[in-house]
């Protein structure tokens, strides 16, 4: 197959074409290194039958020319911060739901078949209603959450106007392998870990009773390339089915990493959700998804990574 994936030299992204490129499939990574990183892709590049496109999802033409023979659209490309789209709302509208509007259009205007996209569980906000299912009613609490919940209206739009076959996995709390921990964004795992093994303690952002329900990159890749090889359309939660609060957290990767400090504690951040958990039968029952990882598997793959990279 010939599969085109948006945001490639990105976290998930790369890890998805690394797994495609391994697969044996043709793979046209799209990526403006705005947050994706260059190292992400250079290994990638070894694969006889991968190329790399410098440029953005906001491009359009670029995208129709990609796009051209494509068998499958996968949609990682995006402004994937709450505080970085509180910040900037423009920039997450862009290429957010602009970006999207334009892959979709290029899968149409080539004739691509189907397209899985990234979307998020930050579109439920902080309904108290658990675990969380994709008949929920939005409730969006910052522009990225708008943002990605316009893009799967735009995916269902395209499905039935123009028979693209459209799939929007909602992401809980993605980590492994080449999450960027540098940024002022960074998610939470990676900034545990970098902090703890620089012998700095973690911060927590809030009284660390906040929950998240975390799910490891493999098992989101996979759910990618599941949903590409089925029929399934629609929004799907991709998550690991179970939550944590982030004070146990910083204590499993304090045994993990063998390094202990006390975490401390800043103020909370606007548009973050308190608590988050998924129900994830849909998906099951769809294209047959399901967590494989435990989150100590996933920690401890992820905690060697860093210790390995010198993130």
């Amino acid at each position: 197959m010939r599969y085109i994936v948006t945001g490639g030299a990105g976290f998930i992204g790369s890890n998805l074409a690394e797994r495609l490129a391994r697969d044996n499939h043709d793979v046209v990574i799209i990526d403006d290194l705005s947050s994706g990183r260059h190292e992400n892709v250079e290994y990638l590049m070894t694969f006889p039958r991968v190329t790399f496109i410098e440029g953005s999802v906001t491009d359009v033409a670029l995208l129709t020319d990609a796009c051209a023979g494509a068998d499958g659209i996968f949609h990682q490309a995006a402004v994937a911060s709450v505080p970085r789209s509180i910040k900037d709302p423009l920039e997450t509208n862009a290429v957010n739901v602009a970006g999207t509007v334009n892959v979709l259009w290029a899968a149409k205007a080539c004739g691509v078949p189907a397209v899985v996209a990234a979307s998020t569980s930050a579109i439920y906000g902080e309904d108290p209603t658990f675990p969380k299912l994709e008949t929920m009613a939005p409730r969006p609490l910052s522009p990225y959450a708008v943002s990605k919940l316009a893009g799967e209206y735009y995916g269902k739009v395209f499905s039935d106007l123009y028979g693209i076959r459209t799939t929007f996995l909602r992401y809980f709390n993605v980590f492994g392998p080449r999450q960027d921990p540098n940024s002022e964004y960074a998610a939470v795992i990676p900034k545990f870990i970098t902090r703890l093994l620089a012998g700095k303690p973690p911060i927590i952002y809030g009284d660390g009773e906040q929950t998240r329900d975390f799910i490891f990159v493999a098992d989101v890749v996979r759910a990618n390339i599941l949903a590409m090889e089925s029929d399934a359309s629609g929004i799907f939660n991709i998550a690991g089915g179970r939550r944590i609060s982030l004070n146990e957290l910083a204590g499993n990767l304090s045994r993990i990493t063998g390094i202990h400090h006390r975490p401390l504690h800043e103020p909370p951040r606007p548009g973050d959700v308190r608590d988050s958990l998924a129900e994830i039968s849909r998906a099951g029952e769809a294209f047959g998804f399901s967590s494989t990882y435990t989150l100590d598997e996933g920690l401890l793959e992820t905690v060697a990574w860093f210790r390995d990279s010198g993130q």
